[in-house]
């Protein structure tokens, strides 16, 4: 279980969100003739993942968590479909579809690179409910999910810059692509406001239109060594399970801290054996998502809009696994309280 403290996102619990309630349908494609898209004795949810899927130890797996506990508490049948590198838009859309012709409800697509699909399917299926994570869709049977990452990004270059010793830390993207800049954008400003005289060294693994950046560990590992020669203490990597590669790079390095990102990757069993060298996890609960959009299917009130998990709602924040940001607490709660008050603004580009 993760230990987390008032800085962090807290366990699995929904945010205090509003609720816009729609008819809870089936998945046929023939709205006006569709029979009910679940048995009523047990919701089917299908989950299509992004690239990396559950295993990832990073932001599939916070959808994954959030699945398992709704599915726990539910008893909900579940069916996962992950997506490949090589994908099309068409296989995209083909994921989605056949989830909805078998009956699930909802369908959640992990990942900006559903939007489009979802927008397809969700026309389509007008009495299914989607869900879309880390992109907004404007459908009436669609539920956005958007978070503050450069909230909690803003956080960990807090403590970045209170932790490194030779004044130089790291930031690798895994896809040069406007949501991991506003990782980049929020852990830089964390940073230059805590202490200036630091250097922040930025590497992308891919242009944006690659997405093997979040699934190439050796890739991320070769980038985070080159850091770690040029002197560089502190590495975050907002990369996907590229990131796995940078943690195991950082740990060959005494002295030398890795941040991990979405799930708390001092707790993933996957990196047990790096856990020592990762100093804190800028936190994305898309598990809290996840799980809030199971829930409301359930109830029978589905959500849809567009919904923000932020600092203020826990929706994101810092972990405290492994105890190695405990004596800094006082600096990075001042900071969270500044940025949940407005008195600190944090950018979402680092232009």
């Amino acid at each position: 279980m993760r230990r987390v403290t008032k800085i962090a996102a807290a366990g699995i619990a929904s945010a205090a969100l509003a609720l816009t309630a729609t008819a809870c349908g089936s998945s046929s494609k023939d709205s006006d003739t569709a029979s009910g898209g679940s048995d009523s004795s047990k919701l089917k949810v299908g989950v299509a993942y992004d690239v990396g899927g559950r295993g990832d130890h990073s932001f599939n797996d916070s959808a994954a968590a959030g699945l398992d506990k709704a599915k726990a508490d539910f008893g909900v049948e579940v069916k996962e479909l992950t997506a490949k590198t090589s994908d099309t838009e068409a296989d995209r859309e083909q994921r989605l579809e056949d989830l909805a012709d078998a009956g699930y409800n909802p369908v959640i697509g992990v990942g900006f690179a559903y939007a489009d699909s979802i927008t397809a399917a969700a026309k389509k299926y007008p009495k299914t409910t989607f869900a879309i994570v880390d992109s907004v869709v404007d459908a009436k049977n669609v539920d956005s999910i958007v978070f503050t990452e450069e909230q909690s990004s803003y956080l960990a270059g807090v403590a970045a810059a209170l932790k490194t010793k030779d004044n130089k830390v790291g930031f690798i993207g895994g896809v040069d692509i406007p949501l991991i800049n506003k990782f980049e954008a929020g852990f830089r400003q964390g940073v230059e406001e805590t202490n200036p005289k630091i250097k922040v060294t930025t590497q992308y693994l891919t242009p944006g239109s690659d997405l093997s950046g979040f699934s190439d560990p050796a890739k991320g590992k070769a980038a985070a060594q080159g850091m770690l020669d040029n002197g560089i203490d502190v590495i975050y990597s907002a990369a996907g399970s590229s990131g796995n590669g940078a943690i195991e790079a950082v740990a060959g390095k005494s002295g030398a801290w890795a941040i991990g990102v979405d799930s708390d990757q001092h707790e993933q069993p996957g990196l047990a054996k790096y856990k020592d060298s990762i100093l804190t996890s800028a936190l994305k609960n898309v598990n809290v998502a996840v799980y809030d959009a199971v829930k409301s299917v359930k109830d029978g009130a589905p959500l849809t809009g567009t919904h923000a998990y932020d600092l203020s709602k826990d929706g994101v924040g810092l972990s405290t696994s492994g105890g190695f940001i405990d004596d800094i607490k006082s600096q990075l709660d001042e900071a969270k309280t500044k940025i949940v008050s407005g008195d600190i603004k944090v950018k979402t580009t680092v232009k």
